[in-house]
C-alpha cells in the first residue's frame, strides 16, 4: 500500500514528498470530481468546463492534504521531534518521524492540530466563497472554492474519528496512553479499532457499489484497504521502536563478513562469488578499506564478453549515507535508513573499516523472535 515515493519540494525545512499512488488515483479524483461532484451542483456547464474543474480541485485537495500535516509538523517540532519530510498519500499525509512524542500531552496536541487546521482553512474558503458569490465571480473559480470549503470540513471530521492512525485515533491513543502509560498497549487498542473501521468501510463500499452510488462506494473500498494496511503498520512500527530502540547495530549485524578486492575481475567474481555463496552482495575493499559495494544486479547488466575486461572497482557503489550506518548507532537508524532508502542490507562501519553487514531480513527475524518471547503487552 506505501509504495515509490518522490520528492517534490521543500517547506519550512520539510521535504514534501509524494506516494505514486497519486499518479494512479488523481485521474481517477478528477474524474470524480467532473462527472460526479461538479455537475450535481452546478448545472448546465461545459463538459471541458467540469473536467477543468476537476482538475482545479484536484490540485486544492493536494494542498490541502500539505496544509493538514504541516500542521503537524509544526506542532511536533516545537516537541523537538524530527519531521524528516511529508509523504501525500491520495487520501491524506504521513509526517516521517523516526521516535514517539514525548508524552501523551505532545500525542495530542499533534494530532489534533490537523483537523483544527483544515477545519480552519475550511472556513476561510467559505467565506470567500461568500465574498465570491457577492462580487459575481465566475463560475469555475467560485465552484473550487466552494469545493475545498467541503472538503476541508470533510478532512477535518473525517480525521477525528477514533481509527488510528487517523487524528482521532492518536488522540485516542493519547488518551490511553495517559490511563495506562503504556505506549504499546495504547497503540495495539487504538490500531484495532482503525482496523476494524477500514473492514467496515470496504464493506460499506462493496454494498454502495451493489445497490446505489458506483463512484462512492469505489473510494469507500479503496479508503478502507488504505487504512487497514495503515493501521498495521503503524502498529508494527510502534512495536519495532519499542523493541529495538536503543539497541546498538553491532547487536544485530553479521560481523567479519566476507569481502572482495576493488582489483577483481569480473568473471572471477562470479564464478568464485556469487556463484559458490549464492550472497547478492558483497563489500569492496581497498587496502583494507571499506570503498563500496558491489551488488549480483550490477554484473547482470553487463555484456558477459566484457567481464573479463573489467574490475570490481569498474562497478562498484561507493559508501554513502543510502547504504551504510555506523557501528555505535541504534537498530532504528539501520531500519530507518532501509525504509528511506529501500534497502534490504547495510554496511556497518567503524571509521573507515567494515565491522559488518546487517540485513532486514535479521532485523525482522529478531524483531519477531523478541515477540514470541517477550510477548506484546
Amino acid at each position: 500500500m506505501f509504495g515509490t515515493r518522490a520528492t517534490l519540494f521543500e517547506l519550512y525545512g520539510f521535504k514534501i514528498r509524494v506516494d505514486l499512488t497519486w499518479i494512479f488515483l488523481s485521474p481517477l479524483v478528477i474524474w470524480s470530481l467532473a462527472q460526479g461532484y461538479f455537475p450535481s451542483y452546478y448545472l448546465g456547464l461545459a463538459d471541458a468546463t467540469y473536467w477543468w474543474m476537476g482538475a482545479f480541485g484536484t490540485l486544492g485537495l493536494f494542498g490541502s492534504i500539505v496544509f493538514h500535516e504541516l500542521a503537524h509538523s509544526l506542532v511536533a517540532r516545537r516537541y523537538g521531534l524530527r519531521i524528516k519530510s511529508i509523504t501525500l498519500f491520495i487520501f491524506g499525509g504521513v509526517a516521517q518521524m523516526d521516535e514517539e512524542p514525548p508524552s501523551p500531552k505532545a500525542e495530542w496536541l499533534i494530532a489534533i492540530a490537523g483537523p483544527i487546521s483544515s477545519f480552519a482553512l475550511s472556513a476561510a474558503c467559505y467565506l470567500a466563497f461568500a465574498a465570491g458569490y457577492r462580487i459575481h465571480l465566475p463560475i469555475v473559480p467560485l465552484g473550487v472554492i466552494g469545493y475545498l470549503a467541503f472538503i476541508n470540513s470533510l478532512l477535518g471530521g473525517f480525521n477525528l474519528i477514533p481509527a488510528f492512525p487517523l487524528d482521532g485515533g492518536r488522540v485516542l491513543r493519547a488518551a490511553l496512553w495517559y490511563w495506562k502509560q503504556d505506549l504499546p498497549r495504547a497503540t495495539r487498542w487504538a490500531s484495532r479499532i482503525g482496523s476494524l473501521f477500514g473492514l467496515a468501510l470496504i464493506l460499506s463500499g462493496i454494498f454502495h457499489m451493489i445497490t446505489s452510488s458506483f463512484i462512492v462506494g469505489v473510494w469507500w473500498f479503496i479508503l478502507g484497504l488504505f487504512l487497514r494496511a495503515a493501521a498495521g503498520t503503524s502498529y508494527y512500527q510502534v512495536i519495532a521502536r519499542t523493541k529495538l530502540g536503543g539497541k546498538p547495530i553491532r547487536l544485530f549485524m553479521t560481523p567479519n563478513p566476507a569481502t572482495v578486492s576493488s582489483d577483481l575481475p569480473l568473471d572471477v567474481l562470479v564464478e568464485e562469488h556469487f556463484y559458490r555463496s549464492l550472497h547478492e552482495m558483497y563489500p569492496v575493499t581497498e587496502d583494507a578499506r571499506l570503498i563500496g559495494c558491489v551488488h549480483s544486479k550490477q554484473v547482470a547488466g553487463i555484456p558477459r564478453d566484457r567481464w573479463t575486461e573489467l574490475t570490481v572497482r569498474d562497478i562498484l557503489t561507493p559508501c554513502s549515507a543510502e547504504n551504510t550506518v555506523a557501528v555505535d548507532a541504534d537498530a532504528l537508524s539501520a531500519l530507518s535508513i532501509m525504509n528511506r532508502t529501500g534497502a534490504t542490507r547495510l554496511l556497518v562501519l567503524d571509521g573507515d573499516r567494515l565491522a559488518g553487514v546487517v540485513t532486514l531480513k535479521d532485523l525482522l527475524k529478531l524483531l519477531s523472535l523478541k515477540l514470541d518471547l517477550e510477548g506484546v503487552t
